[in-house]
C-alpha cells in the first residue's frame, strides 16, 4: 500500500523552466491535480535556464537549419506574449557577416531571412563603422530579444503556486522503477541524505545534461547526446556598445548579448567557449565532470579575437565567467540545429524524457504533449481506494 502523501498524478524531475511549464500544463490543460516537481538545486531555474546567453531566438542564428530557424520565428511571438515582463527589448541587435571563414554570405543571409520571414535591414553607417570593414562583409539590424532569467523563474514559481504544484528543492530522483498497479515508483534522495519514495502514472525526466543519470528500470534515452563544459563570460561593455547585441556569423566567431539579471553582457565564442566535449558515456555524470573541471578562463582569447572584428570591445571590463554543461543532440552537429528531444520510453510506460536547446523550444514540447494520452489516475477519479 502506498500512502496518499506519496501518490501523485505526475512527477517532474528537474525544476528548470521546462519542468515548471510542463507541470503547469499538466494541471491546467490535462486536469491532473497532484503534480510534484523535484529539483536538486536550492531553487527553481538555477542551472540551464539561467546559465545561458539569455537570447530569445527569432531564427537568425540558424541559417543552416531551416526547421530550427522557422520554429524560432513561430515561437518568439508566443514567448513575448506569455512572458512579456521577462523580455528585454531595449537594445539594438546587429548580425555581422564575416568576409572569410563564414559558412554564409551576406546575400545568402538576406535570402534566408526572407524565406523564414525574419525582418532585417542593412545597418546605417554609424553602426557599420563599429566593425573592421576588412573583415566584415555586411552588418544587419535584426529583431531579437533577451530574457531575464530571474524574472522568468519568479513568474514560473508563481504559476506553480497558483496551479497547486508541489515543489521539493534540494531533492534528487535517483531511481525510476515499474510499480505495477501503483504506476511508476520514483526513489528520492534529500539534501540531508534521507531517502523516500513517491509513485505516479507519469514521470517526466527534464534534467537536461543529467537525462541518463537515473537508475532502476530507466532505460536511458535512445538519442545520442554530446556534452560540453562551456564558459560564458560576463562583461561590462564600453559606452559605444552598451545598448547593443552583436553576433558575427557564421562560423568560428563570437556573440555578445545583454544579460538582464546582472545588467551585464555575455560574451561567447564558438572556438573558446567550449572547453571540452564528449559523447554520452555510461557511468560518467556530466555535472560531476563539471564540478571537477579546473575552470581556467579563456576570456582573454575571446576578447582578443572579438576585438579584431569589433575594435571597441577591447575596452570591455571582464566581471566573471560562468561555467556550465551544455548538452545537444549528436545528430544536430552538422547543421547546428536545436530540435527538441521528446522521448516516450516504451520500456517504462508513462515515463518521458525531454530536452530542449533554447528557451522558446518549450512551446514545441507543449505542442507534443497535446498529442499524448495523458489522463487523471483512477485513484484521483475515485475509482480505486487506498
Amino acid at each position: 500500500m502506498v500512502e496518499r502523501d506519496s501518490r501523485f498524478d505526475a512527477v517532474i524531475v528537474g525544476g528548470g523552466f521546462y519542468g515548471a511549464l510542463i507541470a503547469v500544463y499538466l494541471v491546467r490543460q490535462r486536469g491532473l491535480e497532484r503534480v510534484l516537481i523535484v529539483e536538486a538545486e536550492s531553487g527553481l531555474c538555477q542551472r540551464a535556464s539561467r546559465n545561458n546567453q539569455a537570447r530569445v531566438h527569432n531564427g537568425y542564428h540558424y541559417p543552416r537549419s531551416f526547421t530550427t530557424a522557422f520554429r524560432s520565428r513561430v515561437n518568439l511571438p508566443r514567448f513575448v506574449r506569455d512572458w512579456s515582463s521577462a523580455v528585454t527589448r531595449e537594445f539594438t541587435a546587429l548580425y555581422a557577416i564575416a568576409r572569410r571563414n563564414s559558412k554564409v554570405s551576406a546575400l545568402q543571409f538576406e535570402r534566408f531571412c526572407r524565406e523564414i520571414g525574419a525582418p532585417l535591414r542593412r545597418a546605417d553607417p554609424s553602426s557599420r563603422s563599429l566593425f573592421d570593414a576588412r573583415l566584415i562583409e555586411e552588418v544587419f539590424v535584426v529583431e531579437e530579444y533577451a530574457f531575464d532569467a530571474t524574472v522568468l523563474g519568479q513568474l514560473a514559481s508563481d504559476l506553480l503556486a497558483e496551479s497547486g504544484v508541489e515543489v521539493r528543492c534540494q531533492t534528487r530522483a535517483v531511481r525510476i522503477e515499474h510499480g505495477g498497479e501503483d504506476g511508476l515508483q520514483v526513489e528520492l534522495c534529500g539534501g540531508q541524505g534521507e531517502v523516500g519514495r513517491v509513485v505516479a502514472p507519469y514521470v517526466f525526466n527534464c534534467t537536461y545534461s543529467g537525462l541518463n543519470q537515473m537508475g532502476g528500470d530507466f532505460p536511458g534515452v535512445h538519442a545520442a547526446l554530446k556534452h560540453e563544459v562551456t564558459e560564458m563570460a560576463l562583461i561590462r561593455l564600453p559606452p559605444a556598445l552598451r545598448d547593443m547585441a552583436v553576433t558575427v556569423m557564421d562560423g568560428p566567431f563570437f556573440s555578445i548579448m545583454p544579460y538582464p539579471p546582472r545588467s551585464l553582457h555575455t560574451l561567447s565564442h564558438v572556438r573558446y567557449t567550449p572547453h571540452l566535449h564528449w559523447e554520452e558515456v555510461a557511468g560518467i555524470d556530466p555535472y560531476q565532470k563539471l564540478a571537477d573541471y579546473p575552470r581556467v578562463s579563456r576570456v582573454d582569447r575571446m576578447l582578443r579575437d572579438a576585438q579584431r572584428y569589433l575594435p571597441a570591445i577591447g575596452a570591455a571590463e571582464v566581471v566573471e565567467s560562468i561555467f556550465e554543461v551544455k548538452t545537444v543532440l549528436v545528430k544536430s552537429e552538422g547543421d547546428d540545429g536545436r530540435p527538441i528531444l521528446f522521448e516516450r520510453h516504451a520500456e517504462l510506460p508513462g515515463c518521458y524524457s525531454v530536452l530542449g536547446g533554447k528557451i522558446d523550444n518549450i512551446f514545441d514540447v507543449l505542442d507534443k504533449l497535446d498529442s499524448e494520452q495523458i489522463a487523471c489516475s483512477k485513484l484521483q477519479a475515485g475509482e480505486k481506494s487506498l
